[in-house]
């Protein structure tokens, strides 16, 4: 197995420099052709906000599904992480948050374990809170360590603790990367878990065209809202001018690689200035920036990408029409 730079601690984080990291993704990203962003840009406080509006809508159904599954087999996951044995349990969540669905699951773990220590990770501070605040308020029982990282460019690295680690990286998250990243992500994760550890991935399943696109492209125009905020923010904190009425909201499904693509859309010819970043870059009509990928798994696909990380699948549970799963795996 290939090893992995490990770079944050979870007892003595390191300062998180949030506006360096933008300087330095816009520099890379804007440069390039085709021009991107990554994703991680779109949770401010402003997008976070956003965020938790598109999972209440109609269309997504990614949010609404994987809650269904977590309500009616949560007993079983946690059971089947831990052993069904009362002992202390570490929950470990890559990409927290504000750990809304993740409730579900602490509270199966406080009902069934011992001590229950929850450490969310996540790029956005705001969303930590939201979380920390809404755990102590509904489960004051267990113990929160949030930690304000980029997970990605900063793996987790787990301090002692006297029990099992279950890692979660729930949400489909895992499909905002490519196959690679995705692997690296996973296989970060595996050289801190030790053999009684285990992993749950949720991940959105292929499913008719009709259906995905709209998700990503609602008819009230809120993920075209939380698309454009990322102009917006780095206007707010880079100094930017960019005209966000001249950019527009666009979703492909591309088929050959499995994966919805989030684009804006450059409307006419122009010209952006990025203060802090030091850029003044032109757009031609039509060009675009690719600020997402959300890719859509098979159950071969999701065992393969486990496998490849190091981990092997014990079990899986999914919804009535297989739109959605959630795998528990072990490291082999």
């Amino acid at each position: 197995m290939t090893a992995y730079p490990i770079a944050l601690d979870l007892e003595q984080p390191p300062l998180f420099d949030t506006r360096n990291m933008l300087i330095q993704e816009v520099q890379r990203g804007l440069r390039r052709q085709p021009r991107s962003l990554p994703p991680w840009i779109f949770y401010d406080e402003r997008g976070s906000c956003i965020f938790e509006s598109i999972t209440q809508l109609p269309e997504y159904y990614p949010t609404r599904t994987e809650r269904e599954i977590l309500v009616k087999f949560s007993d079983e996951i946690i059971a089947a992480a831990f052993g069904g044995k009362a002992k202390a349990a570490r929950l470990l969540e890559l990409g927290a948050g504000t750990a809304s669905k993740t409730m579900i699951l602490l509270d199966a773990a406080a009902r069934s374990q011992g001590e229950v220590l929850y450490a969310p990770v996540d790029v956005s501070a705001d969303a930590l809170d939201v979380a920390r605040e809404a755990i102590a308020a509904m489960l004051p029982e267990i113990t929160i360590s949030p930690i304000v990282a980029n997970y990605v460019t900063h793996p987790p690295r787990l301090g002692s603790f006297d029990g099992p680690t279950l890692g979660l990286y729930i949400g489909s998250s895992i499909g905002n990367f490519e196959p690679e990243e995705a692997r690296t992500i996973l296989r970060n994760l595996r050289c801190q878990l030790q053999p009684d550890d285990a992993l749950l991935l949720g991940v959105d399943m292929v499913k008719d065209v009709p259906t995905l696109v709209a998700a990503y492209d609602d008819g009230d125009g809120v993920t075209a809202e939380f698309n454009l905020n990322m102009l917006h923010r780095l206007n707010r904190e880079l100094g930017a001018d960019f005209n966000t009425a001249g950019f527009h909201h666009r979703v492909l499904w591309c088929p050959e690689r499995s994966r919805i693509e989030m684009h804006l859309e450059s409307a006419c010819g122009q010209w952006v200035h990025i203060d802090a970043a030091g850029l003044d870059v032109h757009f031609a009509k039509g060009e675009r920036i690719h600020t997402e990928n959300s890719y859509k798994f098979t159950h071969q696909a999701v065992r393969d990408l486990l496998n490849d990380a190091g981990f092997e699948v014990e079990g899986t549970w999914t919804d009535e029409r297989q739109w959605f799963s959630v795998t528990l795996a072990r490291i082999v």
